[in-house]
């Protein structure tokens, strides 16, 4: 079955191995790789599969630019199957200390996106009678670390979010999902310095970090029919950390 999948924050790591995911798990999948400005990995990766990978403009934290982006992709797929809201920023920083701007920003990114997301693709999924939304928590949200104040408060609030609205759906045969990653080895770490890498390492019972292709397994498959009794449900992937 043909399936259309948007997948937000599509120029980095994450969520290009997310949409990999997609493209190797069927052939008759259409991915849509929501970005704003930086889209250098979403151009490689709509160039190697040109007939299945679109890339449209989306400001997550906009109405707008969602209502827009939904009515795009309505009119070419006639479906939005799948909603994968991975977009978000850290401004890490500590709450004594912090601006004004980096809570909001990071409030904004991270959760009024979501809610945004979830908002713009509820109406067409009730409508399908079918739908799959996953929203990209993080660990932080249940074992908060000094420093992120907001990004921590934000990705909780993704999470009640997620159970919230998944009661919600539930009857419409949506399922509304999230997950906590750990340290994930993607870009987004490259400012560790080695020492902070190898601290982070330590923490990990496994004693590495996570692969972007082991969060994207757990996207595609609660993405799947066979996964259509989960809802609600939060899964964190960190290697035993928490």
């Amino acid at each position: 079955m043909s399936r259309s999948i948007l997948i937000t924050g599509a120029n980095g790591g994450l969520g290009i191995g997310i949409a990999t995911a997609f493209l190797e798990e069927s052939p008759e999948n259409h991915v849509w790789l929501g970005v704003r400005t930086n889209r250098s990995e979403a151009d490689t990766l709509q160039a190697q599969h040109p007939e299945r990978v679109r890339i449209i403009e989306l400001n997550v934290t906009s109405p707008t630019s969602w209502a827009l982006a939904i009515e795009v992709i309505l009119a070419t797929n006639q479906t939005i199957d799948v909603l994968v809201n991975n977009a978000g920023h850290h401004d890490d920083q500590l709450l004594a200390m912090m601006g004004d701007d980096a809570w909001q920003t990071v409030i904004d990114s991270n959760l009024t996106g979501t809610f945004n997301g979830c908002r713009a693709v509820a109406r067409a999924m009730m409508g399908q009678r079918r739908g799959r939304i996953i929203n990209i928590a993080s660990l932080s949200a249940l074992l908060s670390p000094p420093g992120q104040a907001n990004y921590a408060a934000a990705k909780a609030g993704v999470i009640g979010l997620t159970q919230s609205f998944a009661k919600e759906v539930a009857r419409a045969g949506v399922t509304v999902n999230a997950i906590c990653p750990g340290y994930i080895d993607t870009p987004a770490l490259s400012a560790m310095t080695p020492e902070q890498r190898q601290a982070a390492t330590a923490k990990v019972p496994m004693r590495r970090l996570g692969k972007p292709e082991e969060v994207a397994a757990a996207v595609v498959f609660l993405a799947t029919e066979n996964a259509g009794y989960i809802t609600g449900s939060v899964l964190k992937i960190d290697g035993g950390i928490f």
